[in-house]
């Protein structure tokens, strides 16, 4: 049987059967290059997903959950209180940050669902979302299901970091402009927000009355000099900002899909209106789990950040050698490259080449901007791997120096 492609409206008329919000949006690209890799053999530093589990204190944790029955049944529709509690007091101990458990935080199906039912709980039709270029792919399509105008502020390349042009930003709110989507530790850049950026954003955000919904999945991955400072850290912008955390990328535990938002009452309340349609609840043992993850001790999350550094650093010296200009980044767990030193700018057939030439997977950067010409030589690499896996994925790609 053939599939179906459109439908006859009431007038007869042929229509595509994808809601036109998302024509633009077709495959990740993520799903093509992880293909890529799978039917070439190549190494995949494409798709941001560690190859090994996360602390076994805490596996043990989730398993304990099951066999105790707790969040086998549908869990409350906040988020287990217990989570909740751990989730507050994080914000407390790291930044300074008082959020009520019951009524100013909201457990979410992963950072990704918090940014939809962010974006369509605050975005009407025709409402204007800043969004730092270039973005993670769901930004796009969620502002698009809710609506919204994407408007996209690059952050370009200078002296070895991405910078974001603050006149820039400011030249782009309109009196359409509802909300800025902030990304900081940035991804794919690995650009950290400096406190001075982010005190011009909070002070913009307060002049002209914008929302914030700020993704900080990358919190605890900082390296060098830079800093994780949070938006509502700073004067105004406590009851304006949606700040969104993740367990997927501290405990690497992506697969259990766990994230959150702290705000206040009034926006949880909104987001939570919207979040209730999507999944409903989600992850019942494992928000057990990442209740006691997170009240590890600093240890933990100091280990993980030095083990995280030496595998940027060794993939970041593999690149050079094999002739890439390299972005090192301040956070995260991804590099940027220019592939032109390397004689092209096609970042798109860079990568769809590069598992053959050299067996290893990249995304091409292109894809996360709207202004394609901009992102079209920077290709981004993951380092969240096993070092024996970097350490051939650099032996590999010395054959492009050649």
């Amino acid at each position: 049987m053939a599939a179906m492609t459109s439908s006859s409206g009431p007038s007869g008329r042929e229509r595509p059967l994808l809601n036109r919000r998302l024509a633009e949006f077709g495959t990740t690209i993520f799903a093509e290059m992880s293909a890529l890799a799978a039917r070439t053999g190549a190494i995949n530093l494409g798709q941001g997903f560690p190859d090994t589990d996360g602390p076994e204190a805490v596996r043990e944790a989730a398993v304990r959950a099951l066999r105790d029955g707790r969040g086998n049944q549908y869990p409350p529709g906040p988020g287990v209180p217990e989570l909740r509690t751990a989730i507050a007091g994080h914000q407390l101990a790291r930044y300074a940050l008082s959020y009520d458990p019951d009524r100013e935080v909201l457990v979410t199906a992963g950072a990704t669902e918090a940014i939809a039912a962010s974006l369509l709980a605050l975005v009407e039709p025709g409402d204007e979302v800043i969004a730092l270029e270039p973005y993670y792919d769901s930004y796009a399509a969620s502002i698009a299901l809710a609506g919204g105008v994407r408007v996209p502020v690059t952050l370009r390349p200078r002296e070895g970091r991405f910078v974001l042009d603050l006149d820039e930003l400011r030249d782009a709110v309109t009196d359409r402009t509802r909300l800025i989507l902030l990304n900081t530790p940035h991804n794919p850049t690995g650009t950290v927000l400096t406190r001075a950026e982010l005190t011009a954003i909070a002070e913009l955000a307060v002049e002209r009355d914008l929302l914030v919904v700020t993704d900080e999945v990358y919190e605890h991955l900082v390296f060098d000099d830079a800093e994780h400072i949070p938006l509502a850290t700073f004067p105004g912008m406590r009851e304006r900002t949606v700040s969104i955390g993740s367990a997927g990328k501290t405990f690497s535990f992506t697969g259990w899909k766990v994230g959150w938002i702290t705000a206040s009452p009034e926006l949880v309340a909104a987001v939570r209106s919207a979040k209730q349609f999507l999944t409903y609840v989600s992850s019942g043992p494992f928000q057990y789990a990442i209740a006691e993850a997170l009240a590890l001790p600093p240890s933990y999350f100091d280990d993980f950040r030095a083990d995280m550094l030496a595998k940027r650093d060794l993939l970041g010296e593999g690149l050079t050698a094999a002739g890439f200009d390299v972005y090192r980044p301040a956070g995260t767990y991804f590099i940027t490259t220019d592939i032109t030193p390397l004689g092209t700018t096609d970042g798109f057939a860079f990568c769809r080449s590069l598992p053959e030439r050299a067996g290893v997977v990249a995304i091409p950067n292109a894809v996360f901007y709207d202004h394609r010409d901009a992102g079209a030589p920077f290709v981004r690499f993951a380092f969240c791997k096993r070092t024996a896996v970097l350490e051939e994925a650099v032996t590999r790609l010395k054959s492009l120096a050649s």
